[in-house]
């Protein structure tokens, strides 16, 4: 059965954004990136909310033919239009997209038939609109948390939906030159 991961930077004190969304806080350099690049490669289905969604198919599938494109830039962008993308969204319902899949309805549904189907594991990007919605259905089996040097005090907490004690166990953790930590942790 394919595994469900939730891919995100978080605080210190648990947010993904700030109060408005704000992302600025993020430390993100090459070393990160590659870290990222090894944990991707595996990985060809990836799960987006809308807003998420949007803010990628607005740079990916172009970002490695831009004027000044890093290394990042063209692998990740080789990745992203590769990858299956599933979108959890009824605005985006009927629209069409490139290697992707929007889900407007029984979302939870089918989402497990998506976990029994062949392939790699699923990573959830960021998106803690539709993260909170799956692990409201106990459908997120596990987390790829990059821990940032930072309290926020207030924002969105990626564990705001939480009904039950979850108990995980810590598969790897990696210290980044940044002061950047990151813990992948799977159910126990």
């Amino acid at each position: 059965m394919r595994k469900l991961i939730s891919f995100v930077h978080i605080s210190l004190d648990g947010f993904v954004a700030g109060p408005k969304g704000e992302m600025d806080w993020i430390t993100i350099n090459e070393e990160i990136f590659d870290y990222v690049g090894e944990l991707l490669h595996p990985i060809d289905t990836a799960l987006y909310g809308r807003v998420t969604f949007e803010m990628m198919e607005g740079y990916w599938p172009s970002a490695a033919d831009r004027p000044h494109a890093t290394r990042h830039d063209i692998e990740h962008a080789r990745w992203y239009k590769k990858a299956n993308k599933i979108v959890l969204s009824r605005s985006l319902e009927g629209k069409s997209f490139s290697h992707s899949t929007i889900i407007s309805s029984d979302v939870a549904g089918k989402i497990r038939n998506l976990k029994q189907a062949s392939g790699s594991d699923i990573v959830i990007f960021g998106s803690p609109g539709a993260t909170h919605s799956l692990m409201k259905e106990d459908l997120v089996d596990g987390y790829w948390l990059f821990v940032n040097p930072i309290i926020l005090g207030k924002g969105i907490p990626l564990f705001a939906e939480i009904k039950d004690r979850t108990k995980l166990k810590l598969a790897e953790s990696k210290k980044f030159s940044s002061g950047v930590v990151a813990l992948q942790f799977g159910k126990d």
